[in-house]
């Protein structure tokens, strides 16, 4: 998948994140859903962290104003040093 496909999906759940501020319910339901997301949007070691993470933030009540999908997007593909560009 494109990164720029990666980093639309990543916004879009951002905003589903937001819908638990006016259903609170919402949430039983998107926590462990937004962690298999995560998962799949960005593999490895990373990926499983920003799922707990996410889950995490997704399960406790006022803490979905944290946009978890962009902030590992632009970690991911903005802040990551490339191991291919480090000089050893």
């Amino acid at each position: 998948m494109k990164k720029y496909n990666i980093l639309l999906l990543s916004l879009l759940f951002d905003a589903l994140g937001y819908v638990s501020l006016v259903f609170p319910p919402f949430d039983i339901v998107w926590a462990p859903l937004s962690a298999y997301l995560m998962t799949k949007l960005y593999k490895g070691r990373e990926g499983k962290i920003a799922a707990v993470i996410s889950f995490i933030e997704e399960a406790l009540p006022f803490m979905d104003v944290v946009p978890t999908f962009s902030l590992m997007w632009l970690y991911t593909y903005m802040f990551k040093m490339d191991k291919s560009t480090e000089k050893a």
